[in-house]
């Protein structure tokens, strides 16, 4: 399996974020316009949290706040887990899987460089299986074996 280097040369590298004292209702503005379902929260260039469409909706909707009124702040999960660029997608997956969330920052001498989500990591599996899948045909076509 790829590294989580190799995952973000596919992505668009655009990294969107918000402060920790902005409006929710400005996160979601820019998840819809990103087409993205998790927000960074960066201060002055640190990592100081992540916000998802998750968050909102439990924290902000569902109790009958305005996403107008409401401070990124109060709804961000702080301190997210990340990794690293040369950390193997495949760990990357188990800690998804294992933690319950679906986005991981990705930090590269303490800066933020990206973020590798649950679908990254779909794409990179369809992507290796269709590469053994071709060896595997060009292997049986070069053998005769039909």
């Amino acid at each position: 399996m790829n590294t989580v280097k190799n995952a973000l040369a596919q992505k668009n590298a655009a990294i969107v974020h918000v402060r920790s004292d902005e409006m929710v209702f400005k996160a979601l503005q820019l998840m819809r316009d990103n087409r993205v379902r998790s927000v960074l929260v960066i201060d002055d260039g640190v990592l100081v949290g992540i916000i998802t469409q998750g968050d909102c909706a439990i924290k902000v909707l569902l109790p009958g706040l305005d996403a107008k009124e409401s401070v990124v702040s109060t709804v961000m999960t702080r301190n997210p887990m990340t990794v690293k660029l040369d950390d193997p997608l495949e760990a990357c997956m188990g800690l998804m899987a294992a933690r319950g969330f679906r986005h991981l920052p990705v930090l590269d001498a303490g800066k933020v460089v990206g973020v590798i989500s649950i679908g990254d990591v779909v794409k990179d599996i369809i992507r290796e299986m269709g590469h053994t899948i071709s060896f595997l045909e060009t292997y049986i076509k070069g053998h005769g074996v039909s």
